[in-house]
């Protein structure tokens, strides 16, 4: 299995020099779009505590309860290298779906989930499209700060 195994912003935008420029120019996007959501290095949970254990950058923060009281931090926006790609995860519904939903298709992604898409290079995305989304992720999440944890309710 793939794993970034680093322990700070820096070394994760180092990991992979190949594609570190992806994730600045990425960044560059995101602070544009959305300059609220501020960039920080997302450790994953520990090993043996509820969570997902993949460290990744991450834009904004909100806290939610595990069914058994625990409290995780997790990023609004969260970017993850990945063995072949680059993944953007979400953590905003819209009309009670994940945001991401209603841009699949439009994005210039390789893949995409319910709350997520990937991509290979920079290059690939349709940066409107996606800066779109971004914006529009950091609206709501401004707007009702408590809508991803609900979507984790519901997950």
């Amino acid at each position: 299995m793939f794993r970034v195994e680093v322990d700070s912003l820096e070394a994760y935008l180092d990991f992979d020099a190949a594609r570190k420029a992806d994730l600045v120019r990425l960044h560059a996007l995101l602070r544009k779009a959305a300059p609220g959501l501020k960039r920080h290095f997302h450790r994953g949970t520990p090993p043996g505590e509820p969570g997902m254990r993949m460290k990744m950058i991450g834009y904004g923060k909100y806290r939610y309860a595990t069914p058994s009281g625990t409290l995780i931090d997790w990023p609004v926006i969260g970017v993850a290298l990945q063995k072949n790609y680059i993944s953007v995860y979400v953590s905003v519904t819209k009309a009670g779906a994940p945001i991401v939903q209603s841009y699949a298709g439009k994005l210039g992604e390789r893949r995409s989930g319910g709350n997520n898409f990937s991509f290979e290079t920079f290059d690939d995305l349709q940066v409107s499209a996606v800066s779109s989304l971004f914006a529009e992720v950091a609206r709501v999440f401004e707007a009702d700060p408590e809508n991803p944890v609900r979507y984790r309710a519901g997950a």
